[in-house]
């Protein structure tokens, strides 16, 4: 299990083993590089943890502990994490500041806690088989434990076609279950399992924030954000930072400097296709923080050849290739000799970046007056290509029509886009799309957001549902967490930081949306800092170039094999008629489709044949292939921490 998440910590392996439990953990060490080893224990060694991640405020926390009487061993935030445990109990999550998947075991009540971060930065998953509770940062591992076979679900598959993922705790993976952002799971010696959420987001408006103005609440963000970032610098190794040349990632380079004025790295992709290319932006931004900058250019052959690892690592099918250049990009950064960087990502969530948001809003105001020709004109400031041309322009007021009086839906803002990507779900096979009941995912959606929602504004509505369904479950995963520890690059996330968070969330709509202008109280901040053109610089959504990569005269091999008919036959995950004629079109065009629905229904199909091709075909050899690179390490690879002695791995 340890040899497939090398990648995720490949300078070192700890193991505790005792009657009821093995912890086992691949290190990334970035503090106390010499003393961190896992897992880690309290003084009488009842207490111990396995812990992918980081405790930003840990140095509080251990000068807190300590003043309590408890004795550490190192100098690393993991020992936080027991001593917090044996002091606070249950309540020990709630204190901490940071990104983190544990496993904890106290041997006095014979517990097993399984605890992920509030908002879901690093993945945890866990399975019961042969009688035994089964937990790991990816599938793969659980899957190299020999007590479980990789198969699909298929409402987690037709979850991922219409929502871009199975939102926790389903997984696309039969019998595996993913543990929810801000959530505890908890197995006692008879493995009976309690499930208790610590955190959910409120986005409730806060009645002191009413009569704040929009510079005093520009600067309290600015407060936080800035201890954010000092939080995120704290590492025994170089933090750098991506730029993407827009303004979430302009403000957090900005701050770093404002922090610490060490020499900075900074990592951005660039595209070949000038309609996804923001090079002169992110150029002009490295400029101005005097950054050593660095880029990976990324072409048509760049994203085709990677996708298959993306795949791998990702463990779903994806509906777009954006992932792809991200795993390129942490490539560059571990080139550089980097493990670390901070990111801008999670502020468009936070303060209503995205057109999803503005979207509502539009068709919120059109739907007072359904008969307007003039209201839904409004989308075309969102999509340019609603407005083009008179029978393009009525098309287009159809589709987003669909259910626009129906403001009462719990669903509304995202009932549009969810209906239009669901449309690739009749290419899934029959007994695979039978798999979901719509009904039943509404109700466990119902259940997974916060308590009181429903009453909320229809924009902190919309914020709780896309923090739901695609922060933790699409963005954070697979343009985050997995690309980057694909080549062993820990991303950090200033925006994500709990005061920012708890912040954003009660601020009133009017400092995040106002008319169709975006994160108001962010661009406030920003207009002190940067340069006008940057911070009242629109966004461009972050997208790479889909199926005209993987069709046409320079299509890899790979897509023709697995888009065969013998390949659709034998994986029996697709509905292979109406799949193949979808396939043909894109063949005889080069990739061109006729719009978006049918390259991401297109590059699903391909992604999903891949993870069959991957975790069906091919599994046991990739797992060989670990276990081999493994063993092929220095003999006593393995530190054994209940005993204190090196082992060798096949023992």
């Amino acid at each position: 299990m340890a040899a497939m998440l090398r990648h995720r910590g490949p300078d070192g392996y700890g193991l505790y083993r005792d009657d009821r439990v093995g912890l086992a953990h691949a290190r990334l060490s970035i503090i106390d590089l010499s003393g961190g080893a896992q897992p880690i224990h309290n003084e009488d060694k009842s207490i111990w943890v396995t812990f992918n991640g980081e405790i930003f405020n840990y140095l509080e926390l251990r000068a807190e502990l300590e003043r309590l009487g408890h004795r550490f061993y190192t100098r690393s935030d993991t020992e936080v994490l027991v001593h917090n445990f044996e002091e606070y109990g249950p309540r020990a999550w709630e204190k901490l500041n940071g990104q983190f998947a544990l496993a904890l075991w106290d041997s006095r009540d014979r517990r097993l806690w399984l605890v992920r971060d509030r908002v879901g930065i690093l993945p945890l998953y866990y399975a019961r088989a042969s009688g035994r509770v089964l937990f790991a940062s990816e599938n793969k591992a659980l899957f190299a434990s020999g007590h479980l076979v990789p198969r699909f679900d298929g409402s987690g598959l037709v979850e991922a076609f219409t929502r871009w993922a199975a939102p926790p705790p389903g997984t696309v993976f039969a019998e595996v279950r993913n543990v929810p952002p801000g959530t505890v799971v908890c197995f006692d010696e008879n493995h009976q399992e309690r499930q208790q959420c610590y955190w959910q987001p409120d986005l409730s408006e806060d009645a002191a924030l009413q009569a704040i103005s929009a510079d005093e609440a520009a600067e309290a963000l600015g407060d936080k954000l800035t201890q954010a970032v000092r939080l995120r610098l704290r590492a025994d190794v170089p933090v750098g930072a991506y730029l993407s040349g827009g303004l979430d990632s302009s403000v957090i380079g900005r701050l770093i400097r404002q922090a610490d004025s060490s020499p900075l790295q900074t990592f951005a992709v660039r595209f070949e296709d000038p309609r996804f290319d923001e090079t002169a932006e992110q150029r002009r931004m490295a400029g101005l923080l005097g950054t050593r900058h660095h880029e990976i250019l990324c072409g048509s052959a760049d994203i085709r050849g990677a996708l298959p690892e993306v795949i791998w690592h990702c463990e779903m099918p994806l509906l777009r290739t954006a992932p792809a250049p991200l795993f390129l990009l942490s490539g560059l950064v571990r080139s550089h000799g980097m493990k670390v960087v901070l990111t801008g990502e999670g502020a468009d969530e936070l303060l209503a970046g995205y057109h999803i948001f503005k979207e509502d809003k539009v068709r919120r105001f059109w739907a007072r007056l359904p008969e307007s020709q003039v209201r839904p004109a409004l989308l075309a400031r969102l999509y340019p290509y609603v407005g083009g041309g008179q029978q393009q322009t009525k098309l287009w007021q159809r589709f987003f029509r669909r259910g626009l009086t129906e403001l009462d839906h719990p669903f509304y803002s995202h009932r549009v886009r969810w209906e239009n990507t669901g449309w690739a779900v009749r290419f899934l096979a029959p007994e695979v799309r039978r798999a979901l009941d719509p009904g039943r995912f509404e109700a466990d959606l119902e259940q997974m957001l916060p308590h009181g929602w429903r009453s909320w504004r229809p924009l902190a509505r919309a914020q709780a549902i896309e923090m739901a369904t695609f922060l933790s479950p699409y963005l954070l995963c697979s343009q985050g967490d997995r690309v980057a520890m694909a080549h062993s690059v820990e991303v950090r996330y200033p925006f994500l930081d709990p005061q920012v968070v708890d912040f954003c969330c009660r601020l009133p709509g009017r400092f995040k949306l106002r008319g169709l202008r975006d994160k108001l109280v962010l661009r406030t901040l920003a207009s002190g800092q940067l340069p006008r053109d940057i911070w009242q610089r629109p966004k461009q959504p972050y997208r790479a170039p889909m199926t005209p990569v993987l069709f046409g005269p320079d299509a890899p091999d790979y897509v023709g094999e697995l888009l065969s008919r013998s390949s659709l036959t034998r994986l029996g995950l697709v509905e292979c008629n109406g799949a193949e004629r979808l396939i043909d079109k894109a063949h005889r065009n080069a990739g061109r489709m006729s719009g978006e629905r049918e390259e991401m229904a297109l590059v699903g199909l391909l992604t999903l044949q891949l993870l069959g091709h991957w975790f069906l075909d091919c599994f046991a050899g990739r797992a060989a292939e670990a276990r081999q690179r493994l063993d092929a390490c220095e003999p006593d690879v393995f530190e054994d921490r209940s005993t204190g002695q090196r082992v060798k791995v096949q023992q």
